[in-house]
């Protein structure tokens, strides 16, 4: 008999959620899944110590935390950083949680791209992601805040399936190839290693994770 497998996120905004949320729902309705049913459990909580303090459990538990790279600015990375350090404060605070980086650079809709395309380039700004989805998923959207509404993004998701899933993967993985080949430094910090320069992202390894556990990574 099938059993049944749970996976801890913590996420920025909703539309992370709502993107673990279709996920867990397009495995659960795949019958060659090795498990019966998987949870995904993804409230929005930016603080990784707050969700340490809730969380209850009796082993020990994965969290990745889905959140954003902005920019270079000393603001964004103060703040990225700031989040770093209270993902090694939970990592300490007595449970035992191992907190996952699962980071973006610049923003979430990288990720969401490299299900329909080789999005490769450097970009300067977060705005400019919006002509890339409205080509990619074929909408007309006017700014990302429209791109972000439930019905929009809901209606977004509805165009992939766990090949696109797939491809992001292999794609994240190749953008991170070609930081390494283009002589990037990886940053490392508190024990968590990214790069500065966009495009590059980690949540790729968090998703592999889950389509392998689950045998649904080929």
């Amino acid at each position: 008999m099938k059993e049944d497998r749970k996976y801890y996120f913590t996420v920025e905004g909703e539309t992370e959620r709502w993107y673990l949320q279709w996920l867990q729902g397009v495995i659960n309705a795949e019958p060659s899944s090795k498990y019966r049913r998987i949870y995904i459990d993804c409230p929005i909580q930016k603080d990784p110590m707050k969700r340490a303090k809730s969380l209850i459990t009796l082993g020990r538990v994965e969290i990745t935390h889905m959140f954003d790279y902005e920019s270079n600015e000393e603001m964004h990375t103060t703040q990225f950083r700031t989040t770093l350090d209270r993902m090694k404060q939970a990592q300490a605070s007595g449970k035992s949680i191992k907190y996952q980086l699962g980071h973006s650079n610049l923003t979430f809709e990288l990720w969401m791209l490299l299900h329909k395309i080789e999005c490769y380039g450097h970009l300067n700004h977060r705005r400019y992601y919006l002509g890339f989805i409205n080509k990619a998923y074929k909408e007309d959207f006017k700014n990302l805040d429209q791109y972000k509404q439930e019905n929009n993004f809901k209606r977004v998701l509805n165009k992939l399936n766990l090949d696109n899933v797939r491809m992001a993967i292999r794609c994240s993985k190749a953008i991170m190839q070609m930081n390494q080949e283009n002589g990037f430094v990886l940053q490392q910090y508190k024990g968590y290693r990214y790069y500065k320069e966009n495009p590059s992202l980690s949540i790729g390894g968090a998703i592999e994770k889950i389509l392998r556990d689950c045998g649904l990574s080929y």
